[in-house]
């Protein structure tokens, strides 16, 4: 299978400060493969140089064959970009903005309709409504309608669902999914966590430095100590008698829970109980969990590793 996005030790500053630093890594053909990390990651500036919006001061990348620097031209026309802003024409309606972006890239509405229609369909009454007059999920349904009209081998999809609300993100993951299967490669940058286990791998971005490149499942395997969720009354006192624990590896909270990883192989949840029983808590719920893609990724954070 050939590889619809190669990557190889891509670098890119502004001024003195790295924004992608020494990037390398593969997307085959057909893969729905995710970006994942923070705003300020990187994840904005790795993708504007493989749409050919910017160059890189080193290393190559490649889309569908053709590089992202040399081939800018050729390229532009076999791939699809969706950014992390709403970019199209506010003021233009809905079926005129994809009938301009159709233009763009020599087809028509009417010869490409197929790609779309599950996604332009759930817009379509509202072909006459301006685009700046649409709900944030309604945008990202015309959005990734136009990023598809000239029917793409490669789309990019820059933080699409932020902003929307958890319906809105849930339908358009689902969306993604029925794209993929279609055979189309699909490579989206989030700053959700929860949004990794949707893709088939994901690369987990830091400080413009890629920790780890796996599957959901086997990114989970590289946290190799017990974990523990604790709930009390006081979320902010339990993080500084945690922490003040002597046996204390990582602390972190996550919602109404913290999440806790001890410095030995294994730890006794009844002395851990014992601990905060001593510091005057009444009331805590502790028990182990298996830990998430967040979970790792803290923990990659905090060794400095990459791959």
């Amino acid at each position: 299978m050939q590889d619809a996005v190669l990557v190889e030790h891509l670098s890119k500053a502004y001024g003195k400060a790295q924004a992608v630093s020494d990037v390398s890594f593969a997307v085959p053909e057909g893969e729905l493969f995710g970006i994942i990390g923070p705003d300020g990651a990187g994840k904005t500036t790795l993708f504007r140089i493989l749409v050919t919006l910017l160059k890189p001061d080193r290393g190559t990348a490649a889309v569908d064959g053709l590089d992202v620097v040399a081939d800018f031209k050729r390229l532009r026309s076999r791939l699809g970009y969706m950014p992390g802003r709403f970019s199209l024409y506010h003021d233009l309606s809905v079926k005129e903005n994809l009938t301009f972006f159709a233009s763009i890239f020599g087809t028509t509405v009417e010869e490409n309709y197929d790609l779309v229609k599950d996604i332009y369909g759930q817009i379509e009454p509202f072909a006459n409504r301006r685009a700046g007059q649409l709900s944030g999920g309604m945008k990202q349904k015309l959005a990734l309608s136009c990023a598809l009209i000239h029917k793409p081998k490669v789309l990019f999809l820059d933080e699409p669902t932020t902003g929307v609300d958890a319906v809105s993100r849930q339908e358009f993951w689902q969306m993604l999914k029925r794209l993929k299967d279609d055979g189309l490669t699909i490579v989206v940058s989030t700053p959700y966590m929860d949004e990794a286990a949707q893709c088939d791998r994901v690369g987990l971005i830091q400080n413009g430095r890629l920790l780890d490149i796996n599957t959901p499942q086997n990114i989970r395997t590289r946290f190799d100590h017990p974990l523990l969720a604790i709930r009390t009354e006081n979320t902010y006192r339990l993080l500084a008698s945690l922490r003040s624990y002597p046996f204390a590896k990582t602390v972190y909270p996550f919602g109404e829970f913290v999440h806790y990883t001890d410095s030995r192989p294994d730890v006794d949840v009844r002395e851990l109980e014992h601990h905060l029983s001593a510091a005057g808590f009444r009331s805590v719920d502790v028990h182990r969990i298996e830990p998430g893609i967040e979970d790792v990724f803290m923990a990659l954070m905090e060794s400095g590793e990459a791959p």
